[in-house]
């Protein structure tokens, strides 16, 4: 895992803060990976030897990271006058966000603040951003400023727009029929007779037993379940054009050539006095 450190230098306080807010809440930067001190406040509080020991705590920590040269020294300076915010970052990819975030919070430009305060110290500046890593930088004179350019990439996920829910129940109602029952009725009639017996009257003299049958029709209920009707779901697709719009940021660099012989051939041309064209 390629450790690195990143340093911002900040002014105030609640700018440095803000940073540590931003780094934690933004790229999930703990605590633990960040520091943040207030040199200044320090060296304010401290009298005699004592302050003279924090100052060689300050000068050491930008040596340890630069090494003993002009850049250590500078940022030893910036450092005494605000606040520092040191974040520990696991790889190059975690160390060049949190140098964004310090950046965009209001990190000091170190060459610049060391100019203003120090008119001698030179006026040479960093490339870009004021959030610095050890990088092993050994003061060289090239400069670059990286071009970004931002990308719009358009993709296609299928998301649930609705649809239809077919639910079956049981459901009954009434019915009824109209049938012609037919029932049978045994009817007895006795009437009253005078004649003489014939011998078909003497055979049916005797005891015996006659049983005569009553029949009826009654109703019979077979229920059959027949198919009346089907309900088919069927699903289509569609195709359709849209047009996505959006917007998308790159670095625009301007480059304006400084004559300096050119200025030094005519005096009156000085920045700030109007020039007749």
């Amino acid at each position: 895992m390629e450790r690195q450190t990143v340093i911002g230098i900040f002014k105030e306080g609640i700018d440095a803060q803000a940073a540590v807010q931003k780094l934690e809440s933004t790229h999930h930067i703990g605590r633990d990976k960040v520091d943040i001190a207030n040199p200044a406040s320090a060296s304010a509080r401290q009298v005699g030897s004592t302050r003279d020991k924090d100052n060689d705590n300050v000068s050491g920590f930008f040596g340890s990271l630069f090494g003993q040269n002009d850049d250590a020294n500078k940022h030893t300076q910036a450092a005494r006058k605000g606040w520092v915010v040191t974040v520990h970052a696991d790889s190059r990819q975690q160390a060049e966000k949190a140098a964004e975030v310090l950046d965009s919070c209001g990190a000091v430009d170190v060459d610049e603040h060391v100019a203003q305060n120090n008119p001698q110290a030179g006026t040479a500046r960093p490339p870009q951003g004021t959030a610095q890593t050890n990088t092993g930088r050994t003061g060289d004179s090239s400069q670059s400023i990286p071009i970004m350019e931002e990308r719009m990439n358009v993709g296609k996920r299928e998301v649930e727009r609705g649809g239809v829910r077919m639910r079956s129940r049981i459901v009954e109602r009434p019915v009824e029929e109209h049938l012609r029952l037919r029932e049978e009725h045994v009817d007895v009639e006795r009437n009253k007779v005078n004649r003489p017996a014939t011998d078909r009257d003497f055979q049916n003299f005797k005891e015996g037993e006659i049983n005569i049958t009553e029949r009826a029709e009654v109703p019979v209920v077979n229920k059959e379940a027949r198919v009346v009707e089907e309900v088919k779901i069927n699903k289509h697709t569609e195709q359709r054009d849209e047009t996505v719009r959006g917007t998308v940021r790159k670095t625009d660099v301007d480059i304006d050539k400084l004559d300096k012989d050119k200025d030094l051939r005519n005096p009156g041309n000085k920045p700030g006095n109007p020039r007749n064209i």
